[in-house]
């Protein structure tokens, strides 16, 4: 991991370096999450790393560890399902959204992700993949001109990073995700908001019956790994 530079949303940067390592495997379930470890290797103070961990404990990314500290918290199958419950719903809107008020805009810079993302899934990185998929979503986001959809998203997306990392570095990945992004951009460059909505939901649905079935059952939060932090 790079050193990051201090901006104003440097505990923002630190959340997402966290999901990132969680996400790619580096921190696993049970690992204890060190604050003054993950402040040096990141090169920032204590009090932005304690806000990060503060909102990824919220989230439920991180839990309290017997006697202090926080562990990385295993993946609950159920909750991934509500989760995805969720995303349908928002997806849904945001692709109706984005059919309704931006199809144009959707022709000229939509194809490109298409095409980051069938490149990224070539890559077979776990990191590149994942933000070829954020990027691609965050796009129909900013189409939707509902200025409420990408916050509402940022705690799915949180969780939906971590369902994606444990599947995808079991070299499983939906051989038609890309088909389907491609698909859903039609609909939404065609202007057919009712289309674009249903398969959008259809799309969110599906991906969870993937994710959840590759997931299968989780053991218990392991007891925690004492002296694990983030990797340099």
């Amino acid at each position: 991991m790079e050193v990051l530079i201090t901006q104003p949303n440097l505990a923002e940067q630190v959340r997402k370096a966290i999901v990132s390592e969680i996400a790619a495997g580096k921190l696993k379930p049970g690992e204890r999450i060190i604050q003054e470890q993950i402040a040096q290797v990141l090169g920032v103070s204590r009090q932005p790393v304690q806000q990060a961990l503060l909102l990824l404990r919220n989230q439920g990314v991180l839990r309290d560890a017997p006697g202090r500290g926080l562990v990385v918290t295993s993946l609950d199958p159920q909750q991934v399902r509500h989760m995805y419950d969720i995303r349908a719903v928002i997806e849904g809107l945001a692709f109706r959204k984005a059919a309704e008020n931006n199809p144009d805009r959707a022709k000229k810079l939509g194809p490109a992700l298409i095409t980051n993302g069938r490149k990224s899934v070539k890559s077979r990185s776990v990191a590149q993949m994942i933000a070829a998929d954020i990027t691609f979503h965050d796009f129909i986001y900013s189409l939707s001109e509902n200025p409420l959809i990408a916050p509402s998203m940022e705690v799915q997306w949180t969780n939906t990073q971590r369902v994606m990392g444990e599947v995808l570095m079991r070299d499983e990945t939906p051989r038609d995700i890309w088909n389907q992004h491609e698909a859903l951009l039609e609909a939404v460059m065609a202007g057919d908001a009712m289309t674009a909505e249903t398969m959008a939901r259809y799309h969110i649905t599906q991906a969870a019956d993937f994710m959840i079935q590759r997931l299968g059952s989780e053991e218990p939060d392991p007891q925690p790994t004492e002296g694990v932090s983030l990797s340099p």
